[in-house]
């Protein structure tokens, strides 16, 4: 093999290669959209549609109870109290429910925060119905500013015979530094 004959096969590993790391980079960038719509379509992973959902005409199954329970938590980087006002409550699959969370500022300056919801079993998440939720928008605070934020909701009645409890949490994040991380 010749002198140039090895520049040019240098060259071409160093071409491909290069296509291999931008490919790389091209597919990390996208796993969190696709990761999004996968789970959106499939109801995985316990992610639940930040849409209200539409429960009219919706029988009550009376004869059943489920044990639905509220987790609350901030992002390391959130200065914030959050907190459920009930941690459980036993609801009828079918019949409306209303709940509040409590949250606040404990800074001095204005902050925008996004609470990202997740029910617990995953295959429970098609079946929890908000119909009002704080998480449908961003939250502004004010310094010290704390407030009740209701979350209106429903567990459908095709929930699987054999899951009789599940957890929704939450999560609140910094918007400006979820923005920044999104970029």
């Amino acid at each position: 093999m010749t002198q140039a004959d090895l520049k040019a096969a240098n060259r071409r590993l160093l071409k491909r290669l290069g296509f291999v790391i931008v490919g790389m980079f091209g597919f990390v960038y996208a796993l969190v959209p696709l990761y999004n719509v996968f789970c959106d379509i499939t109801g995985l992973n316990g992610k639940t549609s930040n849409e209200a959902a539409r429960v009219a005409n919706v029988q009550p199954d009376l004869s059943r109870t489920v044990v639905v329970e509220f987790i609350a938590s901030v992002n390391e980087s959130m200065p914030w109290e959050f907190r459920p006002k009930v941690s459980r409550i036993e609801v009828h699959p079918g019949k409306t429910y209303r709940v509040n969370f409590y949250a606040r500022n404990l800074t001095d300056r204005a902050m925008v925060g996004q609470a990202i919801p997740s029910v617990t079993p995953g295959q429970a998440a098609a079946y929890f119905k908000k119909t009002e939720c704080f998480c449908f928008t961003e939250q502004r605070f004010e310094g010290g500013e704390g407030r009740d934020m209701p979350l209106v909701f429903m567990v459908d009645p095709a929930l699987p015979e054999d899951v009789h409890e599940l957890a929704l949490s939450y999560t609140f994040f910094d918007k400006q530094k979820l923005t920044r991380l999104n970029r």
